[in-house]
Order: C-alpha cells, then structure tokens, then sequence
C-alpha cells in the first residue's frame, strides 16, 4: 500500500494516545515503518492505544514543552512527522481556552520549530481541523480557500494552527527553495467528525452514547438537529497516509492545505446519527436535552472534497451506513466479550479498498 513508502520509514506521531492518532499508529506500524509517538498523557480510561498493545517507542511529554520535543525529534531524526498532539474538544476549550490555545497554537510552532531544527524532515503534516474555517452556516461546504476563523477557543485554536503552518512554510519551507535551500513539504489536513471504535473522549456524541449503553443508561443528546460530516476514522487516515506519501516521493504541488470530509449521504443532523447506531445494538436508549444551557456549537457544517478527489485521488469507502455498523458493532464487542476490532476493521477497510480499486491500496 502507498507505494510501500511507509517501509522501514522513521515516522514521528505527535498526540499518538488519541483516539485518531491511535488508529494511525496501527495502520503505519501494519505498513513496516518504525514509530515514535509523543504525547502528554493517555488522556481515557479505556484508551485505544493501551488496548492495541504495538510495539514502538513512547515519549511522555508536552508539546508546549520545546526543549523536550525538539530533544526527541532530534534523537529520532524521523523521515516525516504527522502532528496530531491537540486539545481536541469544543466544551472543554471554553473551560480551557487559555490551556487550549497554548496546546493548538504554541504547540504547533513547538512541532515545526523542532522539525525545522531537525535536517532529516522531509514532509510535514499537520492535523488541524473542519472547524478552523469561519463558519457561516452555508448550505454548501466549505473549500480549502474560504477564509479562516473559528467562534470557540477550540475553532479559533485550529484556524490559528493554519497560520502558524502558512507561515512556517513561506518563511523556512518555502516551495520554491524545495530541494535547493530545504528538503521539507508542508501540509495541513481539515478533516470532518470521526468515528469509530476506541473514542472515549468527554462530551463527543459516539462515545457518550456507548459509555451510557455500557451502563445500561440513557444517553442525554444535545443540538439534536445539528448537521455536521461523519465519516469513520480510517477514512481520513487513508487520505493523510496517501498525502504524506506523495510528500516523501517529493511531489511538491501536494504541499497546502487538504478537506477530507464525507460523501453527501455522510453530512447528517446528530439524531440520525443516534438512530442509525441504535439498529446495530439496540440496547441503546437515549433522552434529547432540551432548553439546556450550552457553550456554542455550530449548527451546519459541511466540507467540500472536490480537491483532494481531483488531485489526490482519493475518496471515501465506507458509506453512511457502513460506518455506523462498523462502529456500533466495535463498542458492542469489547463490552460484551473485550474483543477489540480495531486490526479486523482495518483490514476490511483495505479490502474494500482494494474492491473500488483505490490506487493508494494495490
């Protein structure tokens, strides 16, 4: 897969006890490539890191710490870094914000300032997020070059983790000068709501909802009617692998920014979402709040993938309904049986992959 680029590869995963930057490392350690994570904490009991057990080397630290991760990226001196390390939830930054613009944004120039340090970077990308976008509530979604911005600590963070990348780019990674002055390509990828087994995450819709399952409780759902774009996890770890791929191939017009979002069907309000995870464990049960105080959340959001279809070559695989049933299923088993799905999900993901003949997958 991805031209076995990933293959005896260093690479550095920033925030790997995550939920999503779990799921990367098991895909990158499934690919041959040697791996190094860095992050603060592990941040849920259960975590998907812990559970998955792989063998590659931890660093515990904080990414607003830049003597210790400049030290462990020099150490390691990997081919590529994807920077994932993040305080990652909207609630939390309004209780937070001072805490979550310093890990989004400082943080972010912690990462770059120890890449540029580090000579053997050849490609950067960095996670940010679909909600660094100002959001005006369109009907249609949002493209690479609509304006930056953000209503929330956690919004306005990620929009500034964009500028700090824009700016790291034109300033020390400029393309012009690749291979003459640097060997580094930079890019930034916006992906939509993900899903999927192994998120324990608070106040995120999926995992609340298995959390009280487990409990045999009532799950309490919030904004309802509030659309945004689903897809599950795999889905945007394929595009940012098959980017960060054409990076280290030195293909230099992949360097800017990236939507990785859902087909239209994956653009649904929160209580479908509640309802399509219920046909596939039916225990679950929940209440809607209604004339709840809540910080702001946007009411519509929406991505649009027209670029990276057109020059990246990649789409989504899995549909709306597949990824809800892929999903419950995930939580369904590891609470009835501790079976984690995680390596059989991903191996499904590629063979289907493989079926719709994706070019990252052969």
């Amino acid at each position: 897969m991805f031209n076995d680029v990933y293959k005896g590869k260093k690479v550095f995963v920033t925030g790997h006890t995550g939920f999503k930057a779990s799921w990367l490392v098991l895909w990158l350690v499934n690919l041959g490539a040697t791996v190094v994570g860095y992050s603060v904490d592990v941040p849920t009991d259960p975590n998907h890191h812990e559970i998955l057990s792989l063998d590659f080397e931890t660093v515990f630290g904080d990414v607003r710490d830049l003597e210790k991760l400049q030290k462990a990226v020099e150490s390691f001196r990997p081919d590529i870094v994807f920077h994932m390390a993040a305080q990652s939830l909207v609630r939390k930054s309004h209780r937070q914000p001072v805490k979550t613009f310093e890990t989004n944004v400082l943080g972010t120039v912690n990462a770059f300032e120890a890449c540029r340090q580090t000579d053997s970077v050849r490609a950067i990308v960095n996670i940010t997020s679909d909600k660094c976008y100002e959001n005006q509530e369109w009907i249609w979604g949002y493209r690479e070059t609509d304006p930056l911005g953000g209503y929330d600590p956690y919004s306005a963070s990620k929009g500034c983790a964009e500028l700090v990348t824009a700016s790291y780019r034109k300033s020390f990674f400029p393309i012009n000068e690749y291979n003459k002055g640097h060997q580094t390509l930079v890019a930034t990828v916006r992906a939509g709501n993900v899903i999927g087994g192994g998120d324990w995450g608070e106040d995120r819709l999926v995992p609340d909802i298995m959390r009280a399952t487990s409990q045999n409780e009532k799950a309490i759902i919030r904004n309802s009617q509030a659309i945004r774009p689903w897809q599950h996890v795999l889905e945007p770890l394929a595009g940012y692998l098959l980017l960060g791929q054409q990076l280290l191939e030195g293909e230099n017009d992949f360097s800017g920014a990236w939507n990785f979002g859902p087909n239209d069907e994956g653009h649904t309000d929160v209580l479908t979402v509640v309802r399509e995870l219920q046909i596939h464990w039916p225990n679950i049960d929940y209440d809607i709040a209604h004339n709840e105080k809540n910080p702001h959340e946007a009411n519509l959001l929406k991505l649009d993938c027209s670029k990276v279809c057109a020059k990246l070559g990649w789409r989504p695989i899995w549909s709306g309904s597949t990824m809800f049933a892929k999903t419950a299923r995930w939580y369904r088993e590891f609470y009835d049986s501790g079976r984690v799905l995680s390596r059989d999900h991903l191996a499904e993901y590629v063979s289907d992959a493989k079926q719709k003949n994706m070019t990252w997958a052969v």
